[in-house]
């Protein structure tokens, strides 16, 4: 039996046929994931957040892109709570990810008028996110959302929050911490007492310092609570790592004001005498 050579020419040809279809195919494909990317609804971005706070933060009615957009900012106790508290007014974003700084702009005209700046540094081990030091201020009733305890006291006042050259940077699976964050709550007040306002307070967070105490864990913040005025007297300190926080600290009342602020007291510690421990962790 003879075999018969096949000629090598045919199948090149149909190669040659076909790649011109294959290129157009890429392109559009290309073309399309380009487009679908740069205008990516702003929904999207909503749902990335609500999944990695577990429904705790909500980006609810988003408007625009991933890329500029704006929303209603929502607390919430997590996935099945039934607390909720929004935020008066709306969030609005910028992102740049191809840019050399500021990769990312958060503005909101009741809280944030001047537009905060955010900078990512990716490296092969983590990454560095740094904040600019652009003041806010939030209503303290947006707790409530959070749920317990914030739903029994229902607060009121006003959230100073002042960051100073803060920066996180996630290096080998652990965030390190860099830099300060004063947080002052203005003329606070509580539907736990007739008292208003009860006071106001700072909390100061900074980087624990090495060695401290038994010796800091790495990431380790560290937390003080002291009282600015009032009548409601509050101190503290404490130690945050991770999602876990640790914090001792007291509450009293002016002699002039126990009686006023007596139901308030018990309910946020244990009380001792005059005192109220404070305890969490």
């Amino acid at each position: 039996m003879t075999l018969k050579s096949v000629p090598l020419a045919s199948p090149l040809k149909v190669s040659k046929t076909f790649m011109p279809w294959n290129w157009a195919m890429a392109g559009v494909l290309l073309g399309t994931l380009g487009t679908l990317l740069m205008f990516a609804p702003a929904q999207w971005l909503a749902q990335a957040v609500a999944l990695a706070s577990q429904d705790r933060l909500q980006l609810q009615e988003a408007r625009g892109t991933v890329w500029q957009g704006s929303a209603q900012v929502v607390l919430t106790g997590g996935t099945g709570s039934r607390d909720a508290q929004a935020l008066p007014g709306r969030i609005a974003w910028t992102l740049r990810p191809f840019a050399s700084a500021d990769q990312m702009s958060l503005r909101s005209d009741c809280c944030m008028p001047t537009p905060m700046q955010l900078s990512i540094s990716p490296s092969w081990d983590g990454g560095q996110l740094r904040v600019s030091d652009t003041p806010s201020t939030w209503p303290a009733a947006l707790l409530t959302g959070l749920g317990a305890p914030w739903n029994t006291l229902q607060p009121e006042g006003d959230l100073a929050i002042v960051p100073q050259q803060l920066s996180l940077n996630f290096q080998n699976g652990r965030w390190l911490t860099q830099g300060r964050l004063q947080l002052t709550a203005r003329d606070m007040a509580s539907r736990l007492s007739p008292l208003k306002p009860i006071g106001s307070y700072q909390v100061d967070l900074s980087p624990a310092a090495a060695g401290a105490g038994a010796g800091a864990p790495v990431g380790a913040i560290d937390l003080k609570l002291s009282t600015v005025s009032g009548s409601l007297l509050l101190s503290g300190q404490g130690q945050w790592l991770g999602q876990r926080l640790r914090f001792q600290g007291e509450a009293s009342a002016a002699p002039e004001h126990e009686a006023a602020l007596n139901n308030l007291l018990n309910i946020i510690g244990r009380r001792q005498g005059a005192r109220s421990l404070l305890s969490w962790g």
